[in-house]
């Protein structure tokens, strides 16, 4: 059975085009190793250890520490409370249920795109609040969890089809935009509560979501930088196989290549610029007002990606 799971994680892990279960699993790994490590801090010596590592994870509210941990402005969307599972459990499961939305309609890329502009801009708006506001300076805090990186992804999806509909317990068919906007008035309320800085990346994170996909509905992707950088450093661990070709098939297949190039780019234009004009249709309308060879375009496209 083990052996079974084990697999099953690997295979989800390497699948291509698989962002949503990797960003799960990896935050589930992370969550395992900080318990494990934990665990054997506290029943040997290896405590100043374990804190150094979590140290890691950890943002800190204060820039002072930060310039020395600027790395934390990513690692600490990956991590959680080792209070209990509720807080991973409850992150991982919207988290799930809102980005099966985005992956379907936007394809794989623009939900890690919204993921880690969510965190960054969570922990901008964290920083900024604890180092600008007068009765949150000087407080010695720091902060893990993926709830600013999910709010951005569930604010995001509601933006992009706010009329998709969740079915709850209790309360029955609930359009996603009720949800979302719920989740906001929440947190602003919990302001006022102990876990101010959580509130404030929830928001940092919700706006970008919200801000992201009006952009793109737009014609302008802010995220498509992190694409590049992703590209970046998985090119120091793959390698491109060379092609050798004698310089006459060379020519043909130039030639062959260009026509093909000019054609394929033309017809990417044109889909994109339909796709635009659907998800343009759902902001305003819903999904449910599309026809069905519109549904069928949108399908098709989320595949690509």
């Amino acid at each position: 059975m083990m052996d079974n799971m084990l697999y099953e994680f690997k295979d989800a892990w390497r699948k291509p085009n698989n962002a949503l279960p990797q960003i799960i699993i990896l935050n589930v790994v992370i969550f395992l190793f900080l318990v494990i490590l934990n665990l054997f801090g506290k029943i040997s010596a290896l405590a100043e250890i374990n804190l150094f590592i979590q140290r890691q994870f950890a943002i800190p509210a204060q820039f002072s520490e930060f310039i020395y941990r600027p790395w934390t402005i990513i690692t600490y969307a990956f991590a959680h409370s080792l209070s209990g599972v509720m807080h991973i459990l409850m992150n991982m499961l919207f988290l799930y249920w809102f980005g099966k939305l985005i992956v379907e309609y936007l394809g794989n890329q623009k939900l890690i795109n919204i993921y880690v502009m969510g965190a960054i801009t969570g922990a901008l708006l964290y920083l900024l609040a604890y180092n600008t506001i007068p009765g949150l300076v000087g407080t010695r805090a720091q902060m893990v969890g993926a709830s600013g990186a999910v709010y951005a992804v569930v604010l995001a999806a509601a933006t992009l089809i706010p009329n998709y509909t969740f079915f709850l317990f209790f309360f029955g068919p609930v359009k996603i935009k009720y949800i979302a906007l719920f989740f906001l008035a929440t947190s602003l309320i919990d302001l006022n509560g102990p876990n101010i800085g959580g509130n404030i990346a929830h928001i940092g994170g919700g706006l970008i979501g919200i801000i992201y996909i009006k952009q793109l509905q737009a014609g302008t992707d802010w995220g498509a930088w992190v694409g590049v950088v992703m590209r970046f450093f998985k090119s120091f661990f793959v390698t491109q196989p060379k092609m050798k070709v004698s310089s006459q098939k060379k020519s043909k297949a130039s030639r062959g290549t260009f026509t093909g190039s000019s054609s394929s780019t033309a017809s990417n234009i044109a889909d994109q610029a339909e796709i635009d004009k659907i998800l343009d249709k759902i902001s305003q309308s819903g999904y449910d007002s599309l026809s069905k060879e519109e549904k069928q375009k949108l399908f098709n496209a989320s595949k690509k990606g």
